[in-house]
């Protein structure tokens, strides 16, 4: 249910409400705040891809290990599971404008502090305090989004807002790259040194400042005051994802039904944080690449991902959500390890462009499954224990492959990455097992009755 995180910050995951038929008429005419709110998007997805190539880079040069680099990764998503309640609080009490303003300005300060600093008090400080004033935007975009359209535009803005983030920033990878390596032939030193990799560091800041600049247009909606809207908290480095405002349900929790979808992601996201969070720095240390080359290959990966994840709705004709999703992840486990035994390079990237396809194939089709365990009240409520469930799976996952590469070897970390994701499927079988009739043998076994 999580999407990749980066070292820069706390990325929640995006839960998805997916309609059968989503309309995506009356998208050429659409409100300024839309427009507005998509260009912001636009820089925060170069924000974070460049921000994931070079920031670990960075702290790397400065001669810092793995497992320090682990916990300096995993420092975001705490600051975000600190954030995210107030900062939800804040935004309702004082409007999503404001809140989603400090944000813009915020992000790039502490951003760029982590690219000054070079202590280990300090980078760990700067980068927590980055993740809890980033977690504003992940909380209020998409409610302003949702504010902002008609139901009929609303899918099509989603998945558009999704695409800009994810697709469209993945481009950011190449800049990543590029930036070092051109202050490095100017300064005449090499792009794998402190100084380029920290100018890569304050390109990334400056995308969320130059892009959030606009936002100063920005019209506050009005909203309802006789119906209280739960905040969801969007998880999905995350996906385009229609997600509708409810109100808050006054009725009982399912709290085992919850503890069920619940327990197989945080598994799901402690595997991926321990690989994802730290596979540029894996790729720098195992095959000594520059900044340029990680650049492409995560520029690649992310754009060829980005197209492959629409094909998802042809799969769930032909299998159920639940058996795409476990034979998925059982399918990456393998790969993960394939990522870290590799021999070679091209063997590696195989891997990870294989491991990256399926990963974004799921991530819809993960979402949708989960919200349709719930009734329509209690999704906000499961979309916000999920960003929860994100954010301590991708704490305990850095943290954990950092130390196991610095205290028994690179690639270990992929072997537990691997294990999580053995056992998240299991579990979800162990609950929802039944429930893996495709469409086509529901609607045979009801002809049959």
């Amino acid at each position: 249910m999580a999407s990749a995180p980066n070292s820069s910050e706390s990325t929640p995951p995006q839960d998805i409400v997916v309609r059968e038929k989503p309309a995506f008429s009356g998208m050429l005419h659409l409100p300024r705040n839309v427009y507005l709110l998509l260009f912001f998007t636009l820089g925060k997805g170069f924000q974070l891809s460049i921000s994931a190539l070079t920031l670990n880079y960075y702290v790397h040069s400065l001669g810092y290990r793995p497992d320090f680099i682990g916990v300096f990764s995993a420092m975001p998503a705490v600051g975000a599971l600190i954030g995210a309640v107030p900062t939800g609080m804040l935004a309702d009490r004082i409007g999503r404008k404001p809140v989603l303003l400090l944000t813009a300005a915020l992000t790039p300060l502490f951003l760029a502090t982590c690219g000054l600093v070079t202590t280990a008090p300090l980078l760990l400080a700067a980068s927590m305090i980055q993740g809890f004033v980033s977690t504003a935007y992940w909380v209020t975009n998409l409610p302003l989004l949702t504010e902002s359209t008609t139901e009929k535009q609303r899918v099509g803005v989603f998945a558009l807002n999704s695409f800009l983030l994810l697709g469209v920033g993945a481009l950011g990878n190449l800049l990543g790259g590029a930036i070092p390596e051109f202050i490095a032939g100017i300064l005449h030193v090499s792009a794998a040194s402190t100084l380029p990799l920290r100018w890569g560091v304050f390109s990334a800041a400056l995308f969320t400042f130059v892009f959030g600049l606009p936002l100063w247009f920005l019209q506050e909606p009005k909203r309802a005051k006789n119906v209280e809207q739960a905040t969801t908290v969007v998880k999905g480095e995350a996906p385009g994802e229609p997600v509708s405002a409810e109100p808050v349900s006054k009725e009982r929790r399912p709290a085992w039904l919850f503890l069920q979808l619940l327990l197989p992601d945080l598994v799901f996201t402690m595997g991926e944080g321990a690989v994802v969070a730290l596979i540029q720095i894996y790729f720098v240390l195992r095959f000594q690449l520059l900044p340029g080359t990680l650049g492409i290959i995560f520029t690649i990966s992310g754009l060829a991902g980005g197209i492959f994840s629409l094909t998802a709705p042809l799969f769930v004709k032909r299998w159920s959500k639940l058996r795409l999703i476990t034979s998925v992840q059982y399918l990456t486990a393998p790969l993960m390890v394939l990522i870290g035994f590799a021999p070679t390079l091209p063997l590696a990237i195989a891997g990870e462009y294989a491991r990256s396809f399926m990963r974004t194939l799921i991530e819809p089709v993960y979402a949708a499954f989960a919200m349709e365990q719930v009734s329509d009240r209690q999704r906000a409520t499961l979309s916000g224990f999920y960003s929860v469930t994100w954010s301590i799976g991708f704490s305990i996952g850095p943290a954990v492959g950092g130390w196991l590469q610095s205290n028994v070897s690179l690639s270990t970390s992929f072997v537990f990455g691997a294990f999580c994701l053995l056992l998240a499927p299991s579990l979800l079988l162990t609950f929802f097992g039944k429930q893996l009739l495709s469409p086509r043998e529901v609607e045979r076994q009801t002809r049959e009755e």
